[in-house]
């Protein structure tokens, strides 16, 4: 119970924060001091940065901004990262303010988008920007959810668009997850928006414990409160490793050679163990999607069941409700039986490949409580909320698309982060699963580094400069991108450096004057000394270079038999070549040589310093065998008879073959002594002064040339892709021109490609099916990379228009080379056949088996691509184009590629 003095206190809050306590009065829980601290900076007009972990309820105020949004008479805008997200949100704010107050804007839906409070994706936004929508009219706030998102390498660059962007009036409410740089981040949001309030809380509000699940042990990771690192796993992973150091020889007969004493749990005893410990509903990550479905099969085969009779009525009916829409032809080719019955038994995956449909109903019945184990990939990690009591790991390693890599604790911490449900549960708990190789200590890193820094992605693109030089000119666009986060992280490692010119400049002057000679300059003596030793080395090196090459020629000349005088080594004096050694390499033959004293050996370059050459020949025994001692004496007495009376020398002059000396040392060597500093008594104290300076001078040189390299970057860049738009004459001077114009409207990342597709007339005659195929090679991407196959293109029109798509790139990546750019990639037309067929009103069933993708993904990629489409109808103007692009859409817009509710 509070005190008097804390109730006097909180009652002057309120009256100073009227709106805050009238939110209050809304919740039935107590905020924290850290959302309290945000929602009073909100009221107060200031933009605040909220950096707080996952599942501490950060998202409290946003919903505070959209409170005050609703009580003064504005607009608040809510943009999330993902459409998911954003949808998830929609539902939120509509069950607490009514349908009619909300509204949704992403690529698939459009739900009352004037209302007072709009949740759409950051693209959205970005766009109304450009566009001068009337929508903007009266907005005051807008709440950045995920907005760490910045960092994403493709799709950060929108949220600095937005952050800059926006009217000086609107508060920019940004929620972030725990960022090691979020006062930096902070600092960044006061320069460009003002005055903004940076709010960072460390502290879980469930707290979390951090497990090793060995077979069906499950151990705490750390012995105490101080991060000891629990011993005994610690002397498991000893035995282990012991073991394998072991077992590196033969297997024992008729067995597998032993990797571990300890065992790796399987799911089924995985499930049964968190079932046993009380540490249902979890979430188990992964990392691939494949095995997601393997491990809800394991489970579901094994007759497990977490649900209780109800529970299983409960789950058939909200199953069978959401798929309802499904038609029977499509459930049976997406697998939805054995969807619904694991579903039922409390069992799930969620992963990219699956269905929007499915994914929405394992979200709702995990977060309703009634699913107890979910198998998903890090994707699930990525907003959505779906709190558990546990999270477990399989692997500390994940497939990233091109090798195997170690988690980072910045993913560590965004996947354990789910564990511990607010309200429900008094601690969460992380759980890794034993591997062969396991180090507890690297397992104690990654739950020891709570935070990770943000760092920005941004980078100019075509479309972003129409925009930006239509809006407010070329000069000043360059101004604004100068303040992206981008540019001020570059800023602050420039004045580290700076810092450090500045420190370099004051000891320079210090050794200048250390240096200082009464009979003349020692600094340009101490320069001309530093340049003959340079070219001194360069010569030598030059040299050594040379007389290797000569080495290398002289050994590759030898042949079986020639006996030869081993110049240096321990194997030096006579002998005889068995094998020159030229097969395993030209550029370092290794030849086999028998020695007079009767070793066997092959030699190496640095028993050459000197080239060789044959003194005489002998005949070598076919039946010769270097292993047998016999032999090796035969052959070393006929050796010494042979060279016996033979005269050779034994240092060949070869040093008047190579480079002559450069005729500038001579040159400097005479300057230096006619100098006067030349005669100084103290001239090597000087000259240690004097190359300190040199020394650090060249350093603070390659600095200054950092500097120069930093400043500016983001603005040399945004010259650079104006300088591309310059020379198609899409921009002229601090004009947008016509075709500029056009490419405002395309927002795909081969926006340019698009819009010279547009302006070459490139897709005028395609019916409807070619056009949307010809179209998916801007948004579809192989998961094969190099490795797939010549895609199967239907119709001589599309075959002849992809050929000219492709032959347009090259020109624009020729022209982007040119300035220095590499935005563009090639169109990739593996997905074309897919979606010619399916626009031509093929079955989910044939469309699936030809492109053996899974649902989700042919979803996504339709989607990308009708996003794509509309773009193109809107950018063609009126005319047989448009009308075809609008055409296809129609065409594509069917079966479950519209069987996505709000939640998609």
């Amino acid at each position: 119970m509070s005190s008097p003095a804390e109730r006097y206190a909180r009652s002057r809050a309120d009256r100073d924060h009227p709106y805050l306590a009238e939110f209050r009065g809304h919740h039935t829980f107590t905020l924290d001091d850290f959302q309290v601290r945000a929602c009073r900076a909100v009221e107060d007009g200031q933009g605040v940065l909220v950096a707080a972990p996952t599942g501490s309820g950060k998202t409290i105020v946003g919903e505070f901004a959209v409170h005050l949004a609703l009580a003064t008479g504005r607009k608040c805008f809510y943009t999330t990262p993902i459409k998911a997200l954003s949808n998830q949100k929609y539902t939120d704010l509509v069950a607490r303010h009514g349908a009619e107050n909300v509204g949704l804007l992403t690529g698939d839906n459009t739900i009352n988008g004037e209302a007072p409070v709009v949740v759409m994706t950051t693209e959205v936004l970005r766009n109304m920007l450009y566009a001068g929508s009337s929508t903007l009219v009266g907005l005051g706030f807008v709440v950045m959810d995920e907005v760490h998102y910045l960092a994403d390498r493709f799709r950060g660059a929108v949220w600095e668009e937005v952050i800059i962007g926006l009217p000086e009036s609107v508060a920019v409410i940004s929620l972030s997850a725990t960022v090691s740089n979020a006062e930096e981040f902070g600092e960044w949001l006061t320069e460009v928006r003002g005055h903004t309030t940076t709010i960072v809380e460390e502290r879980r509000p469930v707290p979390l414990h951090q497990h090793v699940l060995v077979g069906r042990r499950l151990f705490p990771l750390f012995e105490d409160e101080d991060g000891t690192v629990n011993r005994q796993l610690e002397r498991m992973a000893r035995e282990d490793w012991q073991l394998s150091r072991m077992s590196k020889g033969r297997p024992p007969r008729g067995g597998r050679r032993p990797r571990s004493h300890h065992r790796t749990p399987g799911r089924v005893e995985l499930v049964e163990k968190l079932d046993a410990e009380a540490l249902l509903p979890a979430i188990v990550f992964v990392f691939s999607r494949a095995g997601c479905d393997a491990a809800v099969r394991q489970v579901a085969d094994a007759r497990f069941t977490l649900t209780t009779p109800e529970e299983q009525e409960e789950i058939g009916s909200a199953v069978d409700a959401a798929c309802a829409h499904l038609p029977d032809a499509d459930l049976h080719v997406l697998g939805f039986h054995d969807f619904r019955a694991a579903l039922v038994r409390g069992i799930a995956s969620h992963h990219a490949g699956m269905l929007p449909t499915f994914k929405e109903v394992v979200e709702d019945l995990f977060s309703a409580g009634l699913v107890k184990v979910v198998f998903a990939t890090e994707t699930l990690a990525l907003g959505i909320n779906m709190p558990a009591r546990s999270v477990v790991i399989e692997r500390l390693s994940k497939w990233n698309g091109e090798a195997h890599v170690d988690i980072t604790p910045g993913e560590y911490t965004q996947l354990t982060g789910r564990a511990g449900r607010r309200g429900i549960d008094v601690e969460g708990h992380g759980v890794v699963l034993w591997q062969p190789g396991l180090d507890p200590r690297q397992v104690a890193g990654l739950a020891s580094t709570r935070t990770y820094p943000l760092n920005s992605s941004f980078q100019p693109s075509y479309n972003m400069a129409v925009n930006l030089v239509a809006q407010v000119g070329r000069e000043r666009a360059r101004e604004l991108l100068e303040q992206s986060f981008a540019q001020f992280q570059a800023d602050r490692a420039v004045v580290g450096l700076a810092r450090q010119i500045h420190k370099a400049d004051e000891a320079l002057a210090g050794y200048q004057e250390s240096a200082t000679c009464h009979l003349g300059d020692f600094m340009e003596y101490a320069a001309m000394r530093r340049e003959l030793s340079d070219l001194e080395s360069s010569g030598s090196k030059t040299r050594r270079a040379a007389e290797r090459a000569q080495v290398v020629e002289s050994l590759s000349g030898l042949k079986v038999g020639d006996v030869i005088n081993v110049p240096a080594g321990r194997w030096a004096g006579l002998a005889v070549v068995l094998d020159p050694g030229h097969r395993q390499s030209a550029d370092d033959p290794r030849p086999m040589v028998l020695t007079a004293n009767r070793h066997a050996r092959r030699l190496a370059l640095v028993d050459f310093p000197v080239p060789v050459e044959a003194i005489t020949r002998m005949r070598i025994p076919k039946s010769f065998s270097a292993r047998n001692p016999q032999a090796r004496r035969d052959l070393a007495s006929a050796l010494r008879d042979r060279a016996e009376g033979v005269a050779w020398r034994r240092d060949k002059p070869y040093r008047e073959n190579l480079l002559r000396e450069d005729p500038r040392i001579a040159e400097l060597r005479t300057k230096l002594r006619e100098h006067p500093c030349h005669a100084c008594p103290d001239r090597e104290s000087h000259a240690r002064w004097a190359e300190r300076y040199l020394k650090l001078e060249r350093d603070t040189a390659n600095q200054r040339r950092r500097i120069e390299q930093r400043t500016n970057t983001v603005a040399r860049q945004f010259d650079r892709v104006c300088e591309v738009l310059r020379a198609l004459d899409y921009l002229d001077g601090d004009t947008v021109t016509p075709d500029g114009l056009r490419l405002q409207r395309v927002y795909s990342e081969l926006d340019l490609l698009i819009s010279e597709c547009l302006r070459a007339g490139v897709w005028a005659g395609l019916d409807a099916a070619e056009l949307a195929a010809v179209v998916s090679g801007l948004t579809f991407e192989s998961r094969t990379g190099d490795e797939t196959p010549a895609p199967l293109l239907p119709t001589r029109r599309i075959v002849d228009v992809t050929e000219t798509m492709a032959s347009i790139c090259s020109d624009l990546k020729r022209l982007e080379r040119e300035h220095r750019l590499s935005y563009l990639r090639f169109p990739d037309f593996g997905f074309a056949h897919a979606v010619w067929t399916w626009a031509q009103g093929a079955s989910l069933d044939d469309v699936l088996r030809e492109t053996e993708m899974a649902a989700g993904d042919f979803v996504r990629a339709m989607k990308q691509l009708i996003d794509v489409l509309a773009q193109v109808a809107s950018a063609a103007g009126p005319g047989d184009l448009r009308s075809t692009a609008h055409e296809a859409l129609d065409d594509l817009r069917r079966g479950v590629v519209t069987y996505t509710s709000v939640a998609s």
